[in-house]
């Protein structure tokens, strides 16, 4: 699963039918970025590589949904802002989106995730 991602949009796919809006996050400054400074996000994003993330300087609320390499949810968890999650030494993708929006879309420990990604412009 060499799969070599790039900054973009692209198709969450959930196990049960949800199709979701994604946001990659794949260089070093868009995953260091990621939903700071926003207000919310109508999908998700996906920060690759990445096994943790912060809510320091976050206004609100996020789902955190931690990601093997066969894009196999290892597990999810909330977090309110100001706080710091723990590494999971397995996982090599995150996937944030607002609280509450991974439960109504099924995402779920064991689940396995397609993901999707947009074709760059001019490609």
């Amino acid at each position: 699963m060499g799969r070599s991602w790039r900054d973009g949009t692209g198709t969450l796919g959930v196990p049960g039918g949800a199709t979701v809006g994604l946001e990659v996050a794949a260089s070093y400054r868009a995953r260091r970025r990621g939903l700071l400074g926003r207000d919310g996000i109508a999908g998700a994003m996906l920060l690759t590589p990445a096994n943790s993330v912060h809510t320091l300087g976050m206004r609100f609320p996020i789902d955190v949904a931690y990601l093997d390499r066969r894009l196999r949810v290892l597990s999810v968890v909330t977090m309110r802002p100001g706080r710091l999650g723990l590494p999971r030494p397995r996982a090599r993708h995150v996937l944030e989106a607002e609280a509450g929006a991974m439960a109504r879309w099924g995402v779920r420990a064991g689940a396995r995730l397609t993901l999707t990604a947009d074709p760059a412009p001019g490609a």
